[in-house]
């Protein structure tokens, strides 16, 4: 079967790999220019960025709905918060080095610009959301920190917490959705 625009996302959601090497060829260049912005001090990730991306599309091409997107507009979505993720966990990769006095292999000022670049992003997608929003979004996404442990700092019960970030990752997503389609 020849896979083209009318088929590949059918194709994708029956795992038919051609329809993937058709996303590669046709989406490839949005991954790959994504990811090299967000990525760009970090060119050794970079690849394993883009096949994590991928393969984020192949896991979750149920979960893509064509009347709330556009494909490309999807995968620039997955690019993006990938992205943003590696550098997240690089970050996180050095302070733990930096703790253990181990020579990492890149300089104070990189590590600081890329720390800045990482805040600013997180910073940005957050600013939609309401100041109690934020802050949990913050404390689960960023810093990481228990739900639990979250619970008893807040008073919340856990499925108060869980309700107010699935909602404020839907605000995220669908702000982000009309940035990307207007070339933002």
């Amino acid at each position: 079967m020849k896979i083209n625009e009318e088929n590949f996302i059918i194709q994708l959601r029956r795992k038919n790999e051609k329809a993937l090497d058709y996303v590669i060829d046709n989406y490839g260049w949005i991954i790959k220019s994504i990811v090299k912005k967000h990525l760009y001090n970090l060119q050794s990730v970079q690849d394993e960025c883009i096949n994590d991306v991928l393969m984020g599309i192949w896991n979750n091409i149920d979960t893509f709905d064509e009347n709330k997107s556009d494909f490309k507009n999807w995968v620039a979505g997955i690019a993006k918060f990938k992205s943003i993720d590696y550098k997240r966990k690089y970050l996180k990769g050095l302070e733990y080095e930096n703790i253990d006095d181990l020579n990492i292999s890149v300089s104070d000022s990189t590590y600081e610009i890329l720390k800045n670049e990482l805040s600013l992003e997180v910073e940005e997608m957050l600013n939609c959301l309401n100041r109690k929003d934020r802050d949990l979004f913050y404390k689960l996404y960023v810093e990481e920190v228990e739900v639990n442990k979250i619970s008893e700092e807040t008073g919340m019960k856990r499925d108060a917490i869980y309700n107010r970030v699935s909602r404020a990752k839907k605000k995220i997503r669908d702000i982000f959705k009309v940035k990307e389609s207007r070339g933002y």
